[in-house]
This record gives structure tokens, C-alpha cells and sequence, in this order.
């Protein structure tokens, strides 16, 4: 399995862990697909779209998701996207992502 991640908000992931399913944000319904992250575009990610806000990091195996993965290109990089719904039995790990003030507390590192 190679994870992939995804960065959301602590209230989308408690709807998401209610519901037994995770279907993305607004922008991610927006735009058709789950937006995620490798292990070393996630703080970058983290950084550009959700600077100042605590999150939650979701650790996917991709080989679960109810949908398709896509790596697809945009101008910062190749990036893997769900065409699809995120099972909790998908999600292996879940991670606080703390705001400190100047960056997000990511508290391990990835391979």
C-alpha cells in the first residue's frame, strides 16, 4: 500500500467518522474529486490552503477508496486525487495537525 493523504477540517472529519464515510469538502465537491497529498507535499499543502487553522491529516490507503485515484498534474506538482467516497475502513491513521503560529505541528516524518 502507498498512502496518500488528506487535510481537513476537524468538523468535516467528525461529520465523516458519524456518517462511516468521508466525502470531501466544499471545494472538493466543488471540483469533482477528493484532493490529497504525498507524504512530502503535505506540508506545503497544509501551508498554502489552511494557513492560520488546526487540522486533521487522514492517512488513506488508496487501495480502499470507493472510486478511483488519479494522479494528475497541476502547476506545483502530480497530485492524487479520489473520484469517489473515502470509507473509514480506507482511513489507517488520523493526526492532529496543530497551527503554532507560524506552521503546522506535523509530528512525523514521511516516507
Amino acid at each position: 500500500m502507498r498512502p496518500i493523504y488528506h487535510l481537513c477540517l476537524q468538523d468535516a472529519w467528525q461529520d465523516a467518522a458519524a456518517a462511516g464515510v468521508y466525502e470531501g469538502s466544499d471545494l472538493d465537491r466543488r471540483d469533482g474529486f477528493i484532493h490529497c497529498s504525498t507524504g512530502d507535499q503535505v506540508a506545503e499543502t497544509a501551508a498554502r490552503y489552511f494557513p492560520g487553522t488546526d487540522l486533521m491529516l487522514l492517512t488513506i490507503d488508496s487501495t480502499q477508496v470507493e472510486g478511483e485515484v488519479k494522479w494528475e498534474e497541476n502547476p506545483r506538482g502530480v497530485f492524487p486525487h479520489i473520484y469517489g467516497r473515502v470509507p473509514l475502513m480506507a482511513v489507517t491513521a488520523v493526526e492532529f495537525l496543530r497551527w503554532t503560529g507560524e506552521r503546522h505541528d506535523i509530528p512525523f516524518l514521511f516516507d
